[in-house]
């Protein structure tokens, strides 16, 4: 197989840190294609035509959060590397490892990330957190290839709040991040991820969850930055009783291509979770949407159901979703469903008789087709942050 500019500056990028098993496989496997059922819809072989050289500079820099969060505990992640500024709060243990974390099933993105990474975030949790734990993770300087990752244990019924945002400079940065949160026995935990980054970057991401007994969580994925970008979630049922939400949102235009997968295993009985994911789209963007939902042979009494809802607001926009169920046991409730269509022109009829403009009519549609993402968003200042991300969209349309 030939490779691409792209896969010989990685595949170098591996040799230099002696990964030289991965980096020989590249000659056989290489970045991911349509022939790869998970990426069907985003063929990064073609996607991808340029990777900068990995980060080496340092840089410090002063936290000044993207998000406004009162008494959220802040870590920045910068190139990379950890930036710890603010004392924790009572209850959160702060650390950092040499390397990567370990990957999820047998995916080159996660094994590049493994690989390529020079240290890990680590935040173990006890306790009921009232602060929101708060990771930003920037890309500073000239157009850079910078690996980061974070591994968040919530202990034994413990509960916290954890976003993570991801931001660049204006810059063709190529960013593989990955994250990995295990809730332990009766643990509770809503975790954010925010792509904000710039329009010329690439952005990677790899997201996993282990859930034991009695564990809750709730997880929102928003991506609307970069020109590529990419997240795809593992999350394991692993203890019997656990409940999971995942929610996400894509808000694409110009010529981006955006792209959430998710793989969610059931693998034990009386676990339950919902799948609710959204896209807008304008301009030339694409957006897909891909859902597994695997039920395990032993695994009864589960209920698991997905939905995906697209909103195109033009012409030459795309949304792709491809829905899957696998299930192996008989005593089961899942179910999946896709909608998708244009802005409902009698409403925006309605609303510009009544005096509102057709700029302010669409964006009023628009909020209310997201509502119910946010909604679910029980912090109030947190809420408040998350809808401004969508009304920033908005208001470059």
């Amino acid at each position: 197989m030939q490779l691409t500019t792209a896969e010989k500056t990685l595949q170098k990028a591996l040799t230099n840190v002696g990964a030289n098993n991965l980096a020989k496989s590249f000659n056989n496997i290489a970045l991911p294609t349509r022939k790869n059922e998970a990426y069907h819809y985003s063929d990064l072989k073609m996607l991808i035509d340029n990777v900068p050289n990995i980060s080496t500079k340092a840089i410090k820099s002063s936290f000044k959060p993207k998000l406004n969060l009162a008494r959220a505990f802040h870590i920045l992640i910068i190139n990379g590397e950890v930036q710890i500024n603010d004392i924790p709060p009572s209850g959160v243990v702060v650390s950092t490892s040499k390397g990567g974390i370990s990957e999820p099933e047998n995916d080159i993105i996660a094994k590049l990330n493994s690989s390529l990474t020079k240290e890990t975030l680590n935040i173990d949790v006890k306790g009921d957190l009232d602060n929101i734990i708060y990771i930003e993770r920037r890309n500073e300087g000239e157009a850079n290839h910078i690996n980061s990752s974070v591994e968040i244990f919530i202990l034994e019924n413990s509960n916290a709040t954890i976003i993570e945002s991801f931001l660049s400079s204006d810059e063709a940065h190529f960013s593989n991040n990955a994250s990995k949160v295990t809730l332990e026995k009766g643990a509770k935990a809503s975790h954010i991820m925010a792509d904000l980054s710039s329009k010329k970057s690439t952005h990677l991401q790899t997201l996993s969850y282990d859930l034991e007994e009695d564990a809750n969580l709730h997880s929102l994925i928003i991506h609307k930055g970069a020109k590529l970008a990419r997240t795809q979630l593992f999350a394991n049922f692993n203890g019997k009783k656990s409940h999971a939400d995942f929610s996400g949102l894509i808000l694409a235009g110009d010529r981006q291509h955006s792209d959430i997968t998710i793989d969610v295993r059931h693998n034990q009985p009386n676990t339950t979770s919902t799948e609710n994911f959204k896209s807008v789209v304008r301009d030339e963007a694409k957006a897909i949407f891909q859902g597994k939902i695997l039920v395990a042979r032993d695994a009864q009494k589960v209920d698991a159901k997905m939905m995906h809802q697209g909103l195109m607001l033009s012409d030459n926009s795309q949304i792709l979703v491809k829905p899957e169920l696998e299930i192996y046991a008989d005593d089961v409730i899942c179910g999946h469903g896709a909608t998708c269509g244009e802005l409902d022109e009698n409403s925006l009829f309605y609303l510009m008789s009544r005096g509102i403009e057709h700029e302010q009519a669409k964006s009023m549609l628009v909020r209310a087709f997201l509502a119910e993402i946010f909604d679910a968003i029980n912090n109030q200042q947190l809420n408040e942050e998350l809808i401004k991300i969508a009304d920033d969209w908005l208001a470059k349309s």
